[in-house]
């Protein structure tokens, strides 16, 4: 991929993935206001230039989650915003992706989580998973209900498997484990 078309797609990202209350035109971008030299950086600053230095280096998610020793579905997360890493594992991420040390300290700080710009995703593959959530919602909440009892599944304690299979006739499938701790409703 070359220089010109990553900075291409990492335009289209900023337009399309604005945060909420950040206006971002075609015209411009939020690059203008980064100064790296200076730390005048945010978290999503960090995120788009590792998107763009992993794309641009041809280094896969699984790569760095390698480099990390964590799943590629956590380190992905992590990378995209959604995680805190610890010193070390940030320290190797900014070596393998040349990142400035500003970019490292950001990686290990709390995030504000959430990564959508609208409460109706407008990307296809993501709208695909509201979609699923709103057909299958009150399935997953009425099987889990009927086997645990009144609860929820964590998101925290919580890990998830994405895997590619063939399926019957042979064709791509994309397969995704989720295992969430059970927490149920304390009476008190």
């Amino acid at each position: 991929m070359t220089t010109s078309s990553a900075k291409s797609i990492l335009r289209r990202r900023r337009r399309n993935y604005a945060p909420p209350n950040v206006a971002v035109s075609s015209s411009s971008s939020r690059s203008n206001n980064i100064d790296w030299e200076n730390d005048i950086v945010s978290r999503h600053d960090v995120t788009e230039l590792i998107v763009f230095n992993r794309m641009k280096m041809n280094i896969s998610w699984a790569e760095l989650a390698l480099k990390v020793n964590k799943s590629k579905e956590w380190t992905t997360s992590a990378l995209l915003g959604q995680h805190q890493m610890s010193k070390e594992e940030a320290e190797k991420v900014g070596t393998v992706l040349a990142l400035p040390s500003v970019a490292v300290k950001l990686l290990q700080t709390v995030p504000y989580k959430g990564s959508l710009p609208t409460s109706v995703p407008t990307d296809p593959l993501i709208y695909r998973f509201y979609e699923l959530v709103n057909v299958y919602g009150t399935t997953f909440k009425e099987l889990i209900h009927e086997e645990f009892g009144d609860g929820i599944m964590s998101a925290i304690d919580f890990n998830m498997n994405l895997s590619k299979k063939k399926g019957d006739l042979g064709e791509d499938r994309v397969s995704i484990t989720m295992s969430g701790k059970y927490l149920p409703y304390k009476k008190y």
